[in-house]
């Protein structure tokens, strides 16, 4: 599994949760909600401290996104690539199949 951002994504981490280099993020399931590959589930994201295993994790501007080892069954043989909307003023989620 892999985890992508577009920078404009990352520059809404930057902004909305204030991270910055050293900062980690992660990204995990959560019960509700909504999700295309996950019903009744859906992503949720933090700031965290990184005492995980990581399932898969990027760095980006010295900001470490990743997703722990114990949620990666919420993937179901996806990648993750997070990006910005415009139109909506927030992030997305995207699966990509493997």
């Amino acid at each position: 599994m892999k985890i992508t951002l577009t920078q404009p994504a990352v520059k809404w981490f930057q902004e909305e949760m204030e991270a910055k280099s050293g900062d980690y993020i992660r990204f995990f399931a959560r019960y509700g909600g909504y999700s295309s590959i996950q019903p009744g589930f859906s992503l949720g994201v933090s700031k965290s401290n990184f005492d995980q295993k990581a399932a898969a994790l990027a760095e980006y501007d010295g900001i470490v996104f990743f997703i722990d080892e114990k949620d990666n069954w919420y993937f179901k043989d996806h990648h993750l690539h997070v990006k910005y909307s415009r139109k909506y003023n927030e992030i997305e989620y995207e699966y990509v199949k493997n």
